[in-house]
């Protein structure tokens, strides 16, 4: 691992994730989550916070240096929080064992997202709730140009991070039915900052 994935990048994760217009996202939908959660990409943990009804909380995400942060605040919360240092290809869970998935931008970041989102589906219970948000390709063709002329330099940058894909076009693929879905723009370089959010089932 070289010293920007070590030292760089988590904190540039960090920061990015914690500003006030991806917090204001995340308060419309992560209180929502009940009961046994899972959360996809737990990163450094800025959800653990804004969890409301949740019994547990099992966090996963493969990267040390963010999980390190994220065991820190986890003490900030209300619920039990469980970290495991693994990828959402396999998730070691039972089928349909939890209530609600939260996964916040990090579907762009995944390697192999379709068995990701299989497994997803595979260990959320029939009448749970799958809470997303997520960046993609633009709905704006000329922003479009630019986020597929930028992805092969940006990926490396943001740590695997594409900017093309299309969460609704996944998750439908995925079998996921969606009960709602909203987009909006948020302030910062044109090529990360549209949004898709809303929420699904099986």
């Amino acid at each position: 691992m070289g010293l920007y994935a070590k030292y760089v990048l988590p904190r540039m994760i960090d920061f990015c994730c914690g500003l006030p217009p991806m917090a204001e996202l995340r308060e419309q939908y992560v209180p929502k989550a009940k009961g046994k959660v899972l959360e996809i990409g737990i990163g450094t943990g800025h959800n653990l916070r804004h969890y409301q009804e949740a019994d547990s909380v099992t966090g996963l995400d493969p990267a040390a240096e963010l999980t390190e942060k994220a065991a820190a605040r986890a003490a900030e919360g209300k619920a039990e929080v469980r970290i495991l240092q693994v990828s959402s290809e396999e998730i070691p869970a039972a089928t349909a064992e939890f209530d609600s998935i939260v996964c916040t931008w990090t579907l762009c970041s995944i390697p192999n997202v379709y068995r990701a989102l299989d497994e997803m589906r595979r260990v959320l219970k029939p009448s749970g709730r799958f809470f997303f948000i997520e960046h993609g390709l633009s709905p704006q063709a000329k922003v479009v140009r630019w986020q597929r002329a930028l992805e092969p330099l940006w990926k490396p940058i943001g740590g695997g991070c594409h900017l093309t894909r299309q969460p609704i076009i996944l998750l439908q693929g995925a079998g996921f039915k969606l009960l709602e879905t909203r987009t909006s723009e948020v302030p910062g370089p044109k090529f990360a900052t549209f949004m898709t959010h809303g929420v699904a089932t099986r």
